[in-house]
């Protein structure tokens, strides 16, 4: 994987970046960081979801990067088409894996039950892909982040309460490491910005190279 400069030779001449996504944790993130963002969001025409679709035996990690790519090129469309003012786009994807498998966003309470069920007691990998459209329409390559996080043991009772909250809805690996489910992770190793879905470090790294004030 290609590693992004931490230095620009550049100066810093955008003064927001948009942001294509609606996750209200990723914009929390953009604000600690001091970065100003406007949103850039699918249209009601595209299909977004269909770019989370996993081929037949895609490894994670290859998965999680070719998406963030995706969701950058139909970014880069959707800001061209809606004659936007130019700036850099931010795009990320965020994916949980165990046991060789992806674990994407649970379709209801019991799907959520079903996948933590499998990572508790146990250690899974999360997976961040941050990607950056600079001002003049150039992907920089994606940066992976890789955190493991420990889930302790748990009955499937507490699970159910869990779920039922509706707080593992539209999380990968049905959960949220910034809120109720701190109750099941007994350890972590790498980014805690990763594991909710953007990690600071990287995505200031590639917003410096784009050219973002902050």
């Amino acid at each position: 994987m290609p590693r992004v400069s931490f230095e620009s030779q550049y100066p810093m001449t955008h003064p927001f970046v948009y942001l294509a996504s609606q996750s209200p944790r990723r914009q929390e993130l953009l604000r600690q960081l001091g970065v100003k963002y406007e949103l850039l969001l699918p249209r009601p025409d595209e299909d977004a979801e269909a770019l989370e679709d996993a081929l037949p035996d895609e490894a994670a990690d290859a998965y999680v990067v070719r998406v963030c790519a995706l969701k950058a090129h139909a970014a880069r469309a959707r800001l061209i088409a809606g004659s936007h003012a130019p700036a850099p786009i931010l795009v990320a994807d965020t994916t949980v894996t165990i046991d060789g498998l992806i674990l994407g966003k649970p379709l209801h309470e019991e799907d959520a039950v079903a996948m933590l069920e499998r990572l508790v007691g146990r250690e899974h990998e999360v997976l961040t892909a941050v990607a950056v459209v600079d001002g003049e329409g150039a992907a920089l390559d994606p940066v992976l982040s890789r955190s493991q996080v420990r889930f302790a043991k748990a009955d499937r009772a507490a699970l159910q309460r869990y779920a039922a909250s509706g707080e593992p809805l539209g999380k990968a690996g049905a959960y949220g490491i910034q809120g109720r489910a701190a109750e099941f992770i007994e350890r972590i190793d790498g980014s805690y910005s990763g594991i909710m879905g953007l990690p600071l470090f990287e995505t200031a790294a590639l917003l410096r190279v784009a050219r973002v004030e902050f």
